[in-house]
Order: structure tokens, then sequence, then C-alpha cells
């Protein structure tokens, strides 16, 4: 099934425009040493947090894929026998499991058909794009600057008294089912594991805008999204017989209004090579090692 991505492609153009709006107010990577025994064949789902986009260097444009993300970090520290990545920025389940396209508008058959039967390892990082993640984050940035001390973004989300993003991912829950079983039924023997997201807005407190823009009181609003995207993800997995990967926990400390040389994530305007609002190296390779550790656990 070919569907371009033009929710993503649009959502990165207002972000874009948004940050030469808002310019004037606001102001080398290893492979981690814990390495795992070998894996034998691994095979990497996912999006734009697994593919790590803009970090160099792109090893394809369609999907802005890099070397350095955390799949590429841990099939090297493992010893894997045959590797396959292939994550793509603005990947869905529905992407998983059917196909689709990528940035460049290019037909990419499903990433489930890269799990063969003799798969040891697999990793799926997804669910971000169907709750919307990227026109979340693009409507939030840009309600708060009417509204930078309040909750414009809650606000809209909450109206009608219906939480529209706690219900984004409930329905979720099932797609996430769908892949992990089609996983196992395409590679009974492989070990799966599923990782979450890592923090985006700091663990505690009203963030920074408008380093970051988004609205103080939006900032507890979000950081309560992404940590229900997260134990879903992690109930789904234990549901169906994968593992959870906690990326979010070492992540505490190095969000988006951290220093440039100390966040994992990217805020608005990126100091380090990486999209907005998506990790830098720093922040796969931190993904990389929890990875690792959950693989040796």
């Amino acid at each position: 099934m070919t569907r371009p991505r033009l929710p993503f492609l649009r959502a990165a153009t207002r972000l874009a425009a948004f940050a030469a709006a808002t310019a004037g107010v606001l102001l080398a990577s290893t492979a981690p040493a814990n390495a795992a025994a070998p894996t034998g064949r691994y095979v990497a789902l996912g999006d734009s947090y697994t593919s790590g986009p803009l970090i160099p260097t792109q090893t394809d444009l369609n999907c802005l894929r890099s070397n350095r993300n955390y799949p590429s970090l841990v099939a090297a520290s493992a010893g894997s026998s045959s590797f396959a990545d292939v994550s793509c920025s603005g990947a869905t389940t529905e992407d998983i499991l059917l196909g689709g396209s990528g940035a460049l508008g290019i037909s990419l058959p499903p990433q489930l058909s890269a799990v063969t039967s003799n798969t040891a390892l697999v990793t799926v990082q997804i669910g971000g794009n169907d709750i919307g993640f990227s026109g979340i984050i693009t409507d939030c940035a840009e309600a708060s600057l009417s509204s930078p001390l309040g909750s414009p973004c809650k606000n809209k989300f909450t109206a009608g008294g219906t939480d529209q993003l706690q219900a984004r991912i409930a329905a979720t829950a099932p797609k996430v089912t769908a892949v992990l079983q089609a996983i196992r039924q395409a590679a009974p023997g492989a070990r799966v594991v599923v990782l979450g997201y890592p923090a985006i807005l700091p663990d505690s407190g009203y963030g920074c805008w408008p380093v970051v823009p988004i609205a103080y009181q939006d900032v507890p609003y979000l950081r309560g999204v992404q940590k229900s995207l997260n134990a879903m993800l992690a109930s789904t997995a234990s549901a169906n017989n994968a593992s959870y990967a906690d990326v979010y926990t070492p992540s505490i400390g190095r969000d988006t209004c951290k220093s440039s040389g100390t966040r994992w994530v990217e805020g608005l305007v990126p100091q380090n090579a990486a999209a907005p609002f998506h990790p830098n190296a720093r922040g796969e390779q931190g993904m990389a090692t929890a990875l690792l550790a959950k693989l040796n656990s």
C-alpha cells in the first residue's frame, strides 16, 4: 500500500516555519560498552525515533535513516550475524504491516517483510505517529504563543470532557498488538523487544518556554500523555510475549530543556544534528545502552 507522508511533511514544514518566526525569542558517538551476546539475525522496525533523522550519516534519505541510530549501535555491539534496519521516519503500525512510502514519496514494502523465520531478535518502536506526534507538537507549540502561562493545548484536546490523546493511545493498543502478533507469526523463535520513547519534556516542573515553546500548564499534561503512551506499549508488550525496554527512565534529566551537551532529544531549534523534537546521536546511544541492558537481563 503506497501512502505518501503528507501529514509528516506538512508538520515538518509548519515546525520549520514556526522556528523561523520565533527565532528572535529563542535565545562523537561510539558503540555502547555493555555489549550483548551475539544475537544472530537482528531486524529493527520503527519510526523516526528509531531511524534517526538528520543525524550524520544519513544512509537512506527516503526514510531519513542514520548509521548512528540505536539499531546500528546495538547490531555492532552485539555482533549480529546479519542486520536489517527498516525503520522509517513517519512510520505507523500500518507501515509495519502493509507498507507505505517515505519522505521522498518512494514506495516501501511492509517493514514486517524483513522479519524472516531465522530472525533471532526484533526490536519495535512504534505508536508515536499513530497518535499524531508531529501534529500534536506543532499544534501545542503554536498555541503556546497565545497563552504561554496557560494550558491551550490541554484545553483543545480535552474539550467536551473527553481526552482525545488518551483515546488515541487506547485506539493504538490493538494496532501494536497486531504488529507483535504478526512478528511472532513470521519469526516464532525470535526475541521481540518493544521500546518506549525517551523524555521530550522535563519529568517535573513546567518546562522552559520560549526555548521549548510549550505553554507552562501544558507541560505536565503532555508529560502525562507520553507516560501513558509508554505504559500502553509496556503492557501491550507483556500481553504479547514480548519484552519492554524502558528508555524514558534513563533519559530523565536529558530532555529538550537541558543544555546542548546533555540533552538526548532536541527542541524546536536543534543545537545538535537531529530533527526538531527528535533524539540526537547522544539520545540514540542512550537508547542503545538501555536496549543492550535489556538484552543482557
